[in-house]
C-alpha cells in the first residue's frame, strides 16, 4: 500500500506501535533542524551494542495483524540486528550460500564481448572489471532527468547510472557486473559474485540495492576499504567454537534434491546444485568514519584506486588485483558495495508467486460505507501482494488491475482472496517508492490444496507444461514405423547381439543400452548404444525448435513434463526391448587392469532382449537365482536365455568395478548422500516417505554413462576444436573449503583439500572413522559438496585460450559432455549432431586417401578411425584435406557457429537448473504435504549450529535442515555459556526470557511457536502430545523404530548433540508453505 509516511533519519529501534509513532515525531523535528547535515547522507553509528540508522526511507503503515507477515514493516534497525545476523554462532562449517547460481550466468572476464546496451543505442564491454575508484558521474549520466540533481533526497533510492556512464566506468574499472544474489534469510543483505574475486561483494541493506531484485544482473560499486565489513568466522569467540558464524543452511534450497537424473539415479559425477546466499554479518561501517557509503553521496579524500593499500601496493592497475590484494592483506575484511545500475532484469520479476493481502482495504471500504462524506484515502487503491519467496520484497498491486474474478470478490469484501494463490508481474519501481508496482497475472486456486502449488512452482520457473504445437507434431514420422533398409546399408547390424536396458521400473524413456562380450586374453568387448534422437529430431525443424526451447526433460516424482513427443521419447525413439531400434553405439576393449585398448564408434541398429530394473540387476548381483523357469521375471526376446543375461551382468559389474577404483584413483570425487523418496496413493496425494541410497546396480550404469560422455567430448573437441559443446566443472570455492577442511580438523578429522584426489582419499578415511555414526557422515558429506560450483555447458570456441578451462573438477577429466541421454536433454542431440559429422568427415577423408593411394575400401585398417579411434591423427585432421571434410559434414549435419551455440548452452544452462528447481520445490510441497496429514511428526535431530538466538538442526529422518529460535519466548529462559559454546533453556513461569548478556528486546512470541511441551504425566496416555490447542495427531516412531522421548528440561544443548523434535506444516493459508520444527520436551510446568 501506499499510506506511507516519511521517516526522515535517525530513528532507534523499538517495539510497540507507540514507541514508533513517538520516534517518527520525533525524526520529523530532528529533520527540520537539521535538514544541511543529513540531507545529502544517512547516518549509521555502532553504540552499546544497539545499531542507529540514519536514512531516508519511507514504510508502509499497516495493521498489527499484517506487520507479522511483512518483513517491510519491521523497521531497518531491526532487520540490521536480525536473527540471520547473528553475531555469535557456534557452528558446522561457515556453509555460505553467497553463490547460488541462478538461471544466468554473467560472462567470464576472459570474453570481454558482453554487450550491455545503453540509454544511446551504443554497446559497451569488459564485463567483468572490479571497481575500487569511487568516481561519482555527472548528472547527465543518470537515466532520469532532475533540476534537483543526481540524487533525490526525498526518494529511498538513488537513479540508476544511464548505460552510456556505466559504460565508461567499466572501461575505468570503477563499477563491475554481476549477478544479484539475496540472503533468503535476510533479504536486506545480497550478494555478488564478481568474477577473479574470491570473496563476494555484499550489498547489504536496501538503499545500497537500489531497488535490484534476486537474479538482475546489475552494474556495482565496491566501496573503499574502511567500509568493508568484518568477514564472519574471522574470529574466534570459543574453544570449542570451530567456526563462529551462522549455520546458513545452504542445503535448505536442496535438502531434498536427489542427484538422479530422469528419475533413473544415474548419476554422473556432476554437482549441479545450487548454493544459496550467505548470512554475512550487517556490521558495514566504519566507527571512527560516522558516515554511511550506502546512499554513494560521500566525498572521501581517499577514493581513488589505490585506496586502502599499503606502501608498495599502489602500483597495481588492474581493478580485480587491486580488489584481490586487498582482500589478501585484510583478510578478515568482507568487501561491500552498492548497486548503480540494473542492466538486465531477471526472469524472475515476471513469475512472482505469493498473496494477496485484502484485510486492510477490506477495513477501509467498510468505513467509507459507514461514513460516505469521510474523504477516501488514495492509497486505497492499492492492495498488498506478499511473495512466498522471501528474497522478494513486499510489493503493491492497483485495484484496477486485479483480475477481473479477484476484483469482483473484492469488492464484494470476500477476505477469501487471501487464501488465493496468484503469480504477480514487477511492473515498476520507481526512486520514490519505497517497494515496487506489481500486476498480478495468475490465479492458481487455493493455497491449501497441492495442485495448485504443483501449477505455481511450473509457472515461476518458466517450465512449458503444455501440449506440443501441431507444428512440431508434423515433423514426426508416420506410424506404424519400421527401420527403413536404407538404415541397414549404412549402420552396423547388432540385432543378434544381447543388449539390455537397466533403468527404474517405472521408466518409459529408455535412451541407453548395454552389451559386453568376452574376447581372448581376458579382453572384455563392452558396448554402450544410445538412442539416436538424432535421426528422428532435424536441425531447422519446428520439432527441433521447440525441443530447444523445452531443453530439458522436467521430472516431479508424479509426473514428467517430456522434452520431445510421447511418439519419440517413449515408442520410437525409446530402447524398448524386442524391438528394432536406431543407435549410436560405442565398444570399447578393456583389459582386467581397465585399460582400453580399442575403440570403435558408429551407428548401429539394435534390438533389446529385456528391460531390467536396477532391483532386477541387483537381485542378480546378490546372487538371487534368475532361471528361464521362474515367473515374475521380465520377458526375454529372441534366442536369449536368462543364463547369458545373468552372465552379462556380473561381467559388466566386475568390469565397473575396476574402472571405478582407477577413476577414483586419478582424482575423481564420489559424494554420496541419503536422498528422500515419496510413496503416493492412488490420487497422487503422497502418504509416506523414506530414505533412499543407491546401489551397485546404480554405479554400474553410472559408470559406463560417464565413459561413454567422456569418449564423446573427447571425439568432438578434436574433430571441432571452437565449436564442440562440452560440459565442464570449475574448482571448488576455495575459502569454503577451506571452511570445511578447518571444521574437519577441529574435530580431529583429516581432510587434505590440495587436489580432488587428496579430498576423495581423505574422504574416505572419514567414511572409515564415522562408520558407527551414519547421520554425521551424512551430514558432513553433505556439506562437502557445498564448495563445489555448477557444473555447466560451454562452447569451446569460447574458451580457446583457456583450455584448462575445460575441465571437470568433480571427474577429474580434462573434458566430458553430455551424449547418454538424448531423450531428455537437448545438448545430447547436438553432441550427437556432433558426432554424426566427425564419423562422416573420416570417412570422406579416408575415402579421399584411398583413392588417392589407390588401396580398396577395406585395406589399411590401421588408419580407419584416425579421427574417432583411440589414436587421434592430429596431422591428419590439419590436413587441407580433412578441414575441407570436417567443414562438409559440419554443414551437412547443421553444426552451429560459434555465436549460436554460445546461446544455445546459456540456455540449457537455465533451463536445466530450472528443472532442477522444479524437483527441489515439488520435493518440499510433497513433504508439506505429507506432515500436513500427520499434523506433528517427532523425530530426533542432530545439532549442526548453536548460538545465543537459534540452533540449527538437520533431521535424518527426512534429510532436511531448520532452524530453532528461542530468543523472545515467553516462559522460555536463555542462558548462553559463551566459554563452551552451549545453551541452556529453562522453561519459567515469567512472562518472557532473559539472557545473561544485553541484546536489543524485540516482542515476545509464545512457547508454543518453539517448543512442544508435555506433562509427564501425560506420557503414558493416548493423548500424550496434545498442547494447549486442539490435541493433534502425532507419529512418535524414529525411523530405527524407537520411541521418541522428550526432553527434560532444564536442558543444555551443545554442537553436534541429540535432540526430539516435534515436526509440523505451516503456510498454505495465505501465507508460503514451510516445515517448522519445534524442540520436543516434558515439565511440571507445562
Amino acid at each position: 500500500m501506499r499510506s506511507c509516511v516519511e521517516l526522515s533519519v535517525v530513528e532507534r529501534v523499538e517495539d510497540g506501535e507507540r514507541e514508533k509513532k513517538k520516534n517518527r515525531r520525533r525524526s520529523s523535528r530532528r529533520s527540520k533542524q537539521n535538514n544541511s547535515s543529513v540531507s545529502a547522507s544517512g547516518s549509521v553509528s555502532v553504540s552499546q551494542g544497539e545499531t542507529v540508522v540514519s536514512t531516508v526511507m519511507s514504510a508502509s503503515i499497516k495493521d498489527a495483524s499484517s506487520n507479522e507477515n511483512t518483513p517491510e514493516c519491521h523497521s531497518f534497525s531491526e532487520h540490521v540486528t536480525g536473527r540471520s545476523s547473528d553475531p555469535v554462532f557456534s557452528s558446522m562449517p561457515t556453509m555460505h550460500i553467497n553463490e547460488h547460481v541462478g538461471p544466468r550466468e554473467v560472462p567470464r572476464t576472459q570474453n570481454p564481448s558482453t554487450v550491455v546496451p545503453s540509454s544511446g543505442g551504443r554497446v559497451f564491454s569488459k564485463s567483468c572489471s572490479e571497481p575500487v575508484a569511487c568516481r561519482e558521474p555527472s548528472e547527465a549520466c543518470f537515466t532520469k532527468d532532475s533540476q534537483m540533481g543526481p540524487y533525490n533526497h526525498s526518494s529511498p533510492f538513488k537513479l540508476h547510472w544511464s548505460g552510456e556512464c556505466v559504460n565508461e566506468a567499466l572501461e575505468r574499472g570503477d563499477v563491475f557486473l554481476a549477478v544479484f544474489r539475496v540472503n533468503a534469510h535476510n533479504r536486506l543483505e545480497a550478494y555478488c559474485k564478481i568474477e577473479g574475486v574470491p570473496v563476494d561483494i555484499l550489498i547489504n541493506g536496501v538503499p545500497a540495492q537500489n531497488r535490484a531484485v534476486e537474479g538482475d544482473v546489475v552494474a556495482i560499486k565496491v566501496d573503499p576499504l574502511p567500509f568493508w565489513t568484518r568477514m564472519k568466522g574471522s574470529i574466534r569467540l570459543s574453544n570449542s567454537s570451530a567456526l563462529t558464524e551462522d549455520s546458513t543452511n545452504s542445503a535448505e534450497m536442496r535438502e531434498m534434491c536427489g542427484t538422479s537424473c530422469k528419475g533413473k539415479n544415474k548419476m554422473e559425477g556432476e554437482f549441479d546444485s545450487a548454493c544459496g546466499s550467505n548470512n554475512v554479518s550487517s556490521e558495514r561501517f566504519s566507527a571512527q568514519e560516522g558516515k554511511t557509503f550506502c546512499d554513494g553521496c560521500r566525498p572521501f579524500p581517499f577514493d581513488g584506486p589505490s585506496s586502502g593499500f599499503a606502501d608498495g601496493q599502489n602500483q597495481i592497475n588492474d581493478p580485480i588485483a587491486k580488489i584481490c590484494a586487498l582482500i589478501s592483506s585484510y583478510p578478515s575484511k568482507r568487501p561491500t558495495g552498492r548497486v548503480v545500475s540494473i542492466i538486465e532484469r531477471s526472469p524472475r520479476r515476471d513469475a512472482i508467486v505469493g498473496f494477496l493481502y485484502v484485510k486492510q482495504w477490506i477495513a477501509h471500504e467498510k468505513g467509507y460505507w459507514r461514513d460516505p462524506k469521510k474523504n477516501k484515502n488514495p492509497d486505497h487503491d492499492y492492495i498488498d501482494f506478499m511473495p512466498n519467496d522471501a528474497r522478494f520484497p513486499r510489493m503493491m498491486v492497483h485495484v484496477e488491475e486485479l483480475p477481473d474474478c479477484i476484483e469482483k470478490r473484492l469488492y464484494k469484501l470476500d477476505v477469501g482472496i487471501e487464501r488465493e494463490l496468484v503469480a504477480a508481474q514487477i511492473e515498476s519501481w520507481s526512486e520514490e517508492s519505497p517497494i515496487p508496482h506489481a500486476r498480478v497475472l495468475h490465479v492458481f486456486g487455493h493455497g491449501s490444496e497441492l495442485q495448485p502449488h504443483i501449477d505455481a512452482i511450473l509457472f515461476e520457473n518458466a517450465i512449458n507444461s503444455s501440449e506440443f504445437s501441431s507444428e512440431s507434431l508434423l515433423c514426426l514420422p508416420p506410424v506404424p514405423w519400421d527401420v527403413p533398409r536404407v538404415e541397414f546399408q549404412t549402420r552396423m547390424d547388432l540385432r543378434s547381439l544381447s543388449v539390455f536396458t537397466i533403468d527404474p521400473s517405472t521408466a518409459i524413456d529408455l535412451d541407453d543400452a548395454l552389451s559386453v562380450e568376452m574376447l581372448t586374453d581376458g579382453i572384455y568387448r563392452v558396448g554402450v548404444h544410445i538412442a539416436d534422437v538424432s535421426y528422428f529430431v532435424k536441425p531447422d525443424t519446428p520439432l527441433d525448435a521447440e525441443a530447444q526451447v523445452r531443453s530439458t526433460s522436467v521430472y516431479m516424482s508424479r509426473q514428467k513434463l517430456p522434452m520431445l513427443p510421447p511418439l519419440i521419447s517413449e515408442d520410437l525413439g525409446s530402447l524398448n526391448p524386442g524391438l528394432d531400434r536406431l543407435t549410436f553405439t560405442i565398444f570399447w576393449d578393456i583389459d582386467g587392469s581397465g585399460s582400453i585398448v580399442h575403440r570403435w564408434i558408429g551407428r548401429t541398429v539394435i534390438r533389446s532382449c529385456c528391460k531390467l530394473s536396477y532391483e532386477h540387476a541387483q537381485d542378480i548381483l546378490d546372487g538371487v537365482n534368475y532361471s528361464d523357469n521362474l515367473g515374475g521375471l521380465p520377458q526375454l526376446y529372441g534366442s536369449f536365455k536368462w543364463s547369458d543375461v545373468v552372465r552379462c551382468v556380473h561381467y559388466l559389474n566386475h568390469i565397473a568395478r575396476i574402472l571405478k577404483e582407477k577413476r577414483l584413483k586419478d582424482g575423481a570425487l564420489q559424494l554420496e548422500s541419503s536422498k528422500i523418496v515419496f510413496l503416493f496413493d492412488e490420487d497422487g496425494i503422497p502418504y509416506d516417505s523414506k530414505l533412499s541410497q543407491r546401489k551397485e546396480s546404480n554405479f554400474l550404469v553410472e559408470e559406463f554413462m560417464l565413459l561413454a560422455n567422456h569418449t564423446a567430448a573427447e571425439v568432438i573437441s578434436r574433430a571441432f576444436p571452437e565449436t564442440a559443446l562440452l560440459r565442464r566443472h570449475p574448482e571448488p570455492n576455495m575459502r569454503k573449503l577451506k571452511e570445511f577442511e578447518a571444521f574437519c580438523t577441529k574435530h580431529e578429522l583429516t581432510l587434505d583439500t590440495s587436489s580432488s584426489s587428496q579430498i576423495q582419499k581423505s574422504l574416505g578415511r572419514i567414511k572409515e572413522t564415522l562408520k558407527d555414526d551414519s547421520v554425521l557422515l551424512d551430514i558432513l558429506m553433505s556439506y562437502a559438496s557445498r564448495p563445489m560450483q555448477l557444473a555447466m555447458y560451454f562452447c569451446t570456441g569460447d574458451l580457446k585460450d583457456n583450455e584448462d578451462d575445460w575441465a571437470h573438477y568433480a571427474l577429474a577429466v580434462p573434458f566430458y559432455t553430455h551424449f547418454t541421454s538424448p531423450l531428455r536433454r537437448y545438448p545430447d542431440i547436438v553432441v550427437h549432431r556432433m558426432m554424426a559429422a566427425a564419423l562422416d568427415a573420416e570417412r570422406s577423408y579416408l575415402k579421399q586417401r584411398r583413392a588417392l593411394e589407390r588401396r580398396p575400401d577395406d585395406a589399411g585398417s590401421a588408419v580407419n578411425r584416425c579421427f574417432t579411434g583411440l589414436c587421434f591423427d592430429k596431422n591428419a585432421a590439419e590436413s587441407e584435406e580433412a578441414r575441407e571434410a570436417f567443414s562438409a559434414a559440419a554443414l551437412k549435419h547443421r553444426i552451429p557457429c560459434l555465436d549460436i551455440l554460445k546461446g544455445v548452452a546459456a540456455h540449457c544452462n537455465e533451463r536445466k537448473l530450472a528443472s532442477r528447481h522444479v524437483k527441489v520445490a515439488c520435493d518440499k510441497l510433497y513433504m508439506w504435504v505429507l506432515l500436513k496429514k500427520k499434523e506433528v511428526l517427532l523425530s530426533e535431530a542432530r545439532v549442526l549450529g548453536v548460538g545465543p538466538r537459534f540452533m540449527s538442526i538437520y533431521i535424518p529422518q527426512l534429510a532436511i535442515e531448520r532452524r530453532i529460535y528461542y530468543d523472545e519466548i515467553e516462559g522460555l529462559s536463555v542462558e548462553w555459556l559463551e566459554a563452551t559454546s552451549t545453551v541452556l533453556l529453562t522453561l519459567s513461569g515469567h512472562k518472557s526470557s532473559r539472557r545473561a548478556f544485553p541484546f536489543p528486546m524485540r516482542n515476545t512470541r509464545p512457547l508454543e511457536e518453539s517448543v512442544l511441551v508435555v506433562s509427564p504425566l501425560e506420557l503414558n496416555q493416548e493423548s500424550n502430545c496434545s498442547t494447549s490447542a486442539a490435541s493433534p495427531r502425532v507419529s512418535s516412531t524414529s525411523e530405527s523404530g524407537f520411541e521418541i522421548q522428550p526432553l527434560a528440561f532444564p536442558v543444555i544443548v551443545s554442537l553436534l548433540s541429540t535432540i526430539p523434535v516435534a515436526l509440523h506444516a505451516v503456510g498454505g493459508e495465505g501465507g508460503p508453505i514451510d516445515i517448522c520444527a519445534r524442540l520436543y520436551g516434558s515439565s511440571y510446568l507445562r
